[in-house]
């Protein structure tokens, strides 16, 4: 139905799920048995039996690393209508993020999820506070319902590639 929206968004912006380094994700206050690879990894993230949920509150505090530099343009934050997110906050490039520090931090963007963002209608972020992203961190604050677990069944990144140069593909010049 909706299969062109998932892998092209506006504009020439694709969903940023194959640059992700899964070997960095981290999912802080998460369900042992609902972890994060269940809302962000393909196949998994479409799939209603699976989801993300939070485990001794709340709240949950998401870290994706990418491969290459990103521009992030929008993400989908899909969930339930009493259990999922309610007040996101986005920081671009912050590392080693806990809640004890969270606050300290002014976030790149904040969104308050409506009903019909939570059933998969993409949100559009700041853009100029997104362009060299190598990193993203997600903190969900609160749920819609007040309630101690939040459920998250889908998180995607949609953006764009930053043109750069791979340290790791250079060689190095031999002195002959």
């Amino acid at each position: 139905m909706a299969s062109a929206a998932s892998s092209t968004s506006q504009r020439g912006q694709v969903d940023l799920v194959d640059f992700v380094d899964w070997s960095g994700v981290e999912c802080l206050n998460q369900s042992g048995s609902h972890a994060i690879a269940n809302a962000l990894k393909q196949g998994y993230r479409d799939d209603d039996g699976l989801h993300l949920a939070s485990d001794s509150d709340e709240q949950l505090l998401i870290y994706i690393p990418f491969t290459q530099m990103i521009k992030l343009h929008s993400i989908v934050i899909k969930g339930p209508e009493e259990e999922g997110p309610k007040t996101v906050k986005l920081f671009s490039n912050k590392e080693h993020m806990g809640f004890s520090n969270v606050g300290d931090y002014p976030p790149s963007d904040t969104v308050v999820l409506s009903d019909e963002q939570l059933k998969g209608l993409p949100i559009i972020l700041k853009y100029v506070k997104f362009q060299n992203v190598r990193s993203l961190t997600i903190f969900v604050e609160d749920n819609q319902g007040g309630d101690d677990v939040t459920t998250v069944h889908k998180i995607a990144l949609f953006g764009t590639t930053v043109d750069t140069t791979n340290m790791k593909d250079l060689k190095k010049i031999e002195d002959h």
